[in-house]
Order: structure tokens, then C-alpha cells, then sequence
């Protein structure tokens, strides 16, 4: 599919720019090169197709949805798990959507199985990984975080932390208003599409370049198979330090896809890598600092170690799955 794309990538660096055949930076370069085209043209399709579907599931329509299922609260875990995947979500938006949520009255735990995966399930992650992967791998991501996601919110809300809320969330009053926003025409919907894949790639772009660029060193000087004695399936500490390394870090899924794709080749496990990018994009810091907002210390301490545990455990998993 992409073929042309290659051909294009080695004409820049070989003909162009003149660099030796098989040379390392030579083969960095037309990684750098190839990947940029093609991911960035997956974006674009992807991002514009998601976008117009998800116009039909507004934070207001996602709210009234999850509303509905209060009276069956592990229906309504499912539920929101899987509104995670194809509903708008990123830090900015967490504690609007938190508040929002509580003002429904829906529970708790239910809410966090959402929180947790609208950021840790991205359908542009998952879109881009089976372009990158395959088909098997793109369901592993989409089953272990929504699994994660289900389970750390019945988690959560077992434990009954509502006094660990901070007290204003409870005293704003519900606002009913917001259900009653018009539906957008379908040319309305594929203008919104256009404009908000526009938007995005403007945001995302340098986060997907270096990622590439990083990924473009590691292609042309670290060698196949190179960190397998370091971080493959059989180092017991290499899920720990990928989780470790993942979380202060801030980027978005579009943007560490490339690495995870370098991270495998040079001899990462799976499972690794893919604990890897959970913990990037569900458990980033910027992430936690807004949560604090709305999240008393105890309640966010709670989330990040049920969370980080499930991601852990995912790694490990896989990695002796695959």
C-alpha cells in the first residue's frame, strides 16, 4: 500500500541528499522519511473518519447514555468502557466530564471505568496500530484497556470513596440544558470533522515527529534484537521500568507509536512496549494534575496504583501470551 511511499523516502535520501547506500544514517533517514508519510496520512484519514463518527456521541449524549444504566452499575462499567473508545477526550476535559458525570448521578466506580479509558483506549492508537501491527495486536491493546478499565472502576467503586471527592463536585448543581443541544446536520458533522482533524494534527504534529525521529536514531544505530537481554520477555523488571519511564512522560499515543514500533524491533517485548504506551497516555502526569482538581490525594493515590497495577499486569501477560 504504501510502496510508493518507500520508493519516494529512498529517492530523498539517496538521490537528493546523496547518501551512501547502507549506511546507518542512510537507513535512519529513510525510516524518518517513509514513516512520516505514512503516518501522517493515516492520521489524516483516521482522525477525520473517527472524528465525524464520534460527532453522534457528544459528552452531553455519553452523560444521558450512562445515566440510563445507574440501576445495573456493572452493565453501566461496560458501558462506559466502551464509551471511552469513541467519545472526545483529553486532559482538559477530564474534570468538566467528571463533574458532569456526578451531577447525573452516575456512580462512581462507573465513571472512572470511563476516565480510565478514553485516554488509555484512543481509537487513533488503535487505528494506527493494526495499520503498524496487525489485527492482533490492535485487539490485544483494545481488550487488556478496556478489561483495565472495567476493572478498576468496580474496583473503585467497591471501595466506596465518595468522601474523597472534593466536597464543591457535590454542591454544583445539575444542568439538564446540555441534552438538549440540537443534532448537527451531516454537513455540519463532516465540516466539524474537517476542521477538528485540521486542529489536531496542528497540536500533535511535533509530538509525532519526534517520536518518529527517535524511533528513525534507534532504526538506523541500535541493531535487531539489541535490547532483548535488557527488556525482553524474560527480564522480570522490564514491564516495572517501562511503566516508570511512560509516566512522567507527556505525549499522545499518535506520537509514541513509532517508538513502541522501534521498541519491538530492538528486541522489546510486547508486553513491554505496550505497558509502555498505556502508561504514557492513561497515567501521564499533566493528566494527574488536573485530576487533583476534582480528586482528593487519597482517591488519585487509589486510581494511579489500581491503574498502574492493571497496566503491569497486562504487560506481563502479554508477554508470556506472545
Amino acid at each position: 500500500m504504501f510502496d510508493w511511499a518507500q520508493k519516494l523516502a529512498d529517492w530523498l535520501v539517496y538521490g537528493v541528499f546523496a547518501v551512501q547506500a547502507g549506511s546507518k544514517l542512510g537507513d535512519a533517514l529513510t525510516f524518518f522519511f517513509y514513516d512520516t508519510i505514512k503516518i501522517f496520512l493515516l492520521l489524516l484519514v483516521i482522525i477525520f473518519v473517527i472524528t465525524y463518527v464520534r460527532s453522534f456521541f457528544p459528552p452531553e449524549k455519553t452523560r444521558e447514555i450512562l445515566s440510563r444504566k445507574k440501576g445495573n452499575t456493572f452493565l453501566g462499567h461496560i458501558f462506559a468502557a466502551l464509551l471511552g473508545i469513541v467519545t472526545p477526550f483529553c486532559s482538559c476535559s477530564a474534570v468538566p466530564l467528571f463533574i458532569g458525570f456526578v451531577e447525573a448521578g452516575i456512580p462512581l466506580g462507573v465513571t472512572f471505568s470511563y476516565l480510565i479509558a478514553a485516554p488509555m483506549v484512543n481509537e487513533v492508537a488503535l487505528a494506527l496500530l493494526y495499520g503498524m501491527f496487525g489485527l492482533k495486536i490492535a485487539l490485544i491493546y483494545l481488550v487488556s484497556g478496556e478489561i483495565i478499565a472495567i476493572v478498576s472502576g468496580i474496583i473503585i467503586g467497591r471501595l466506596r470513596m465518595e468522601k474523597y471527592v472534593e466536597g464543591y463536585v457535590y454542591e454544583m448543581g445539575s444542568n439538564n440544558a446540555a441534552f438538549d443541544i440540537p443534532e448537527p446536520t451531516t454537513k455540519e458533522r463532516l465540516a466539524d470533522s474537517q476542521a477538528f482533524t485540521r486542529d489536531l494534527l496542528k497540536k500533535i504534529w511535533l509530538y509525532v515527529v519526534i517520536g518518529i525521529g527517535i524511533g528513525a536514531v534507534m532504526h538506523g544505530w541500535v541493531p535487531a534484537g539489541a535490547l532483548a537481554k535488557y527488556a525482553g520477555a524474560n527480564n522480570p523488571f522490564a514491564v516495572f521500568v517501562a511503566v516508570a519511564i511512560g509516566i512522567p512522560l507527556y505525549s499522545n499515543a499518535a506520537g509514541v507509536i513509532p517508538l513502541v514500533s522501534e521498541l519491538t524491533r530492538a528486541g522489546v517485548a510486547m508486553g513491554t512496549s505496550l505497558a509502555f504506551m498505556m502508561s504514557v497516555t492513561a497515567l501521564s502526569i499533566p493528566e494527574m494534575i488536573i485530576l487533583r482538581q476534582v480528586l482528593k490525594p487519597t482517591l488519585l493515590a487509589v486510581f494511579i496504583s489500581i491503574v498502574g497495577c492493571g497496566i503491569l499486569f497486562t504487560g506481563y501477560l502479554f508477554n508470556y501470551l506472545l
